[in-house]
Parts: C-alpha cells; structure tokens; sequence
C-alpha cells in the first residue's frame, strides 16, 4: 500500500517540487514563482447533495494528455478510474491501497515532466 509520505519522497526526487499549503495533500513544481499541480488528494463528493471532501486515499495524477490517460484507465481498470469532475481533464485516479510506492514513481515522474519546463527537465538527466 502507497502513503502520501510515500508519495512525498518519491516527489522530493524532482527539482523545484514541493508539498501545497493548506488542509488538502497536492504536491507541485514551482514554474516562475506559480506552482502547477504534480498530483492531489481525491475530493470526493459521498453525498451528491453536500460539497466535496478530501478522500486520502485516492490520489489525482496529472497525465501527458487524454490519450495516456485512457491507456492507463484501459491497462487496469481497479488501481485507476476517473469520474465525471475529471471528464476532458489529463488527470487520472489511483486507489493508493491497491498500489506498492514503486508502481507510481513512473506516473509521478511523468506528471512532473507534463508540468517543468525542459531546462528543469535537464537537471534530472544523468551525463
């Protein structure tokens, strides 16, 4: 089973990535000063008539793009799922029970790359 400190360590690999401010685990890569979303806790919504709450263990993951995001939903259709609030967004959902840290270290790493630019890219490369 995958934490969000699990999920922390492997993110503080990335340059420029740290952890949001605020009630809500999100983890993120600071772009000129702004910071642009790596992957968040899952905002549930239990009861269709209340708002939504933070489910900790299902972790949002930005994808490349809708065509890597359909390619994991199809490659395994228990660890991933969407839901209608992420229609038409490259995000994908992970049941973090289901998932050893391992499995997602490719997932974060790509969502970090999808959101650093190429110079932030480089500092990653071995020589």
């Amino acid at each position: 089973m995958t934490t969000l400190d699990d999920i922390r360590q492997i993110c503080a690999r990335f340059p420029e990535t740290s952890e949001g401010e605020g009630t809500q685990f999100s983890m993120g890569v600071t772009v000129k000063g702004k910071r642009k979303g790596i992957c968040w806790t899952w905002l549930d919504r239990p009861n269709p008539k209340k708002g939504r709450v933070p489910n900790p263990s299902v972790l949002a993951i930005r994808t490349p793009g809708l065509e890597a995001k359909e390619a994991l939903l199809a490659s395994d259709e228990v660890r991933f799922f969407t839901e209608d609030h992420y229609n038409g967004y490259p995000a994908i959902l992970v049941r973090l029970e289901l998932c050893e840290p391992e499995d997602l270290e490719d997932l974060l790493l790509e969502a970090w790359r999808t959101q650093a630019p190429k110079a932030l890219q480089a500092l990653l490369k071995q020589p």
